[in-house]
């Protein structure tokens, strides 16, 4: 699978940075952002095909930075990974349209794995509206990602 971007977003950060590392270690290279303020503007910089986002931060929370990546950017597949996190926030969470939600601590080969998940399920969706867009139906192509838009 190629190379994909990766951004990791927790205020935690012993822990982000560790798992970053972790991550460099197995061949991803994820950019780290430490609250959801930071997030927000890296994504507007250079918007991730995955985002791996906790949920209890200062200031603006995930379930917010989920919102709005979600709005902005459809294109864009969110893990939430909190220790913090409750049926209710995964209910709310996968409403919002997050691709998972893992708790904390987590085993590095399931987050690998899902991190590769996303970014096929993003590799996926964009071949599908591309489909369309190419048999002049941008239509069709923009409700596909608009319907990821509003999940």
């Amino acid at each position: 699978m190629q190379e994909f971007k990766v951004l990791m977003v927790d205020d935690e950060e012993d822990f982000v940075r560790t798992v970053a590392e972790r991550l460099k270690m197995r061949d991803l290279a994820p950019n780290v952002a430490l609250d959801g303020e930071q997030a927000l503007r890296h994504v507007e910089d250079d918007v991730p095909d995955v985002m791996v986002l906790d949920l209890k931060m200062p200031g603006i929370d995930g379930m917010e930075v989920l919102r709005r990546v979600r709005r902005a950017y459809p294109q864009v597949q969110v893990i939430i990974l909190t220790g913090h996190g409750s049926e209710k926030d995964e209910v709310e969470a996968r409403r919002l349209g997050a691709f998972a939600y893992l708790q904390k601590p987590v085993d590095m080969e399931k987050l690998i794995k899902t991190l590769k998940d996303a970014y096929k399920r993003k590799l996926e969706d964009a071949m599908v509206a591309a489909s369309f867009a190419e048999e002049g139906d941008f239509r069709t192509a923009r409700e596909i990602m608009e319907d990821k838009k509003d999940k």
